[in-house]
């Protein structure tokens, strides 16, 4: 954040500055326990897609000046999440939960979810293990 600010960066330092207040506001939740590490993560995973959201919806507007802004600042919040998996790696450990979990339908898919979702956290995003589980299990 002071390397933002010293920069005069103001893009980079918006962004910054909405993780901060994500990760305050979490803290200071009545009845919150302290943020793990799997915690903070879902949050910037939440930020980039809200980010994500609202680029496409700028876009889809014609707003190519409020799509620049949002597409920047998911790129930085992006930055601090572990790297996601590529599309061979999701599909070989998914078809790896498949055989331990001995899912053969579509029907299983809650029990494979479970698990992935539980083993992919931070390294691949919801919807991409969904749709990936529905393609192997049909």
């Amino acid at each position: 954040m002071k390397l933002a600010m010293k920069a005069r960066d103001k893009q980079k330092l918006q962004a910054l500055r909405a993780v901060k207040s994500a990760i305050l506001l979490a803290n200071t939740e009545a009845g919150s326990k302290e943020l793990t590490e799997a915690d903070e993560i879902k949050m910037l995973q939440k930020l980039v897609k809200q980010r994500k959201d609202s680029a496409e919806i700028y876009k889809s507007q014609g707003r190519e000046d409020l799509f620049g802004q949002e597409d920047f600042e998911a790129k930085v919040i992006r930055a601090f999440l572990p790297e996601q998996m590529s599309e061979e790696e999701l599909t070989a450990k998914l078809i790896d939960i498949i055989a331990r979990v001995g899912a053969d339908s579509p029907k299983d898919m809650g029990k494979v979810m479970g698990v992935a979702s539980k083993e992919l956290a931070g390294k691949a995003d919801g919807k991409s293990i969904s749709t990936k589980v529905k393609e192997l299990l049909s």
